[in-house]
């Protein structure tokens, strides 16, 4: 019994993509990251998306400010999403360099984090994401800069 549902898992996973695991049962069941850390999914389209946390006591670091890898964290998510609408079928991502820089600190409240595509190119994809808190101002917390591999998935 064990062995049919892991060949059953595998089969699902493969015949459903990422995005399609996103919209069809939303950010929490489509990545367990999501799920660990809050994350909702606003809005996914080509080349943009936007992610929604709260921020929780867990998550600061010892002096009450969220911890800057949750910043980091955050934004990689929102660019990869943004990044996947423009990928073919048989293509995947992988981060490559990262670079964030920290502009204000958050201690509680609700961020979001704007992915954006600036140049998908054959082998690699340049991202850029800002994160921002959830209010009337959205004051820009932090901006990050990532440079994404893009791979070629082997048939098997």
């Amino acid at each position: 019994m064990a062995t049919f549902i892991v060949r059953r898992c595998r089969s699902l996973m493969t015949t459903m993509s990422y995005l399609e695991k996103i919209k069809n049962e939303g950010g929490r069941r489509a990545n367990p990251f999501f799920c660990l850390m809050g994350i909702d999914v606003v809005s996914v389209e080509a080349g943009r998306a936007v992610l929604r946390m709260e921020v929780r006591p867990d998550m600061c670091n010892g002096v009450g400010w969220l911890q800057g890898g949750m910043f980091t964290a955050l934004a990689d998510e929102a660019m990869a999403l943004a990044l996947y609408p423009l990928l073919s079928p048989h293509e995947g991502i992988a981060t490559i360099s990262e670079s964030t820089s920290f502009i204000r600190g958050v201690r509680d409240g609700v961020i979001l984090a704007e992915g954006r595509v600036i140049r998908k190119g054959r082998r690699v994809a340049f991202a850029e994401g800002d994160v921002r808190i959830d209010d009337t101002e959205k004051a820009m917390v932090s901006r990050t800069s990532a440079a994404f591999a893009v791979t070629t998935k082997r048939s098997e």
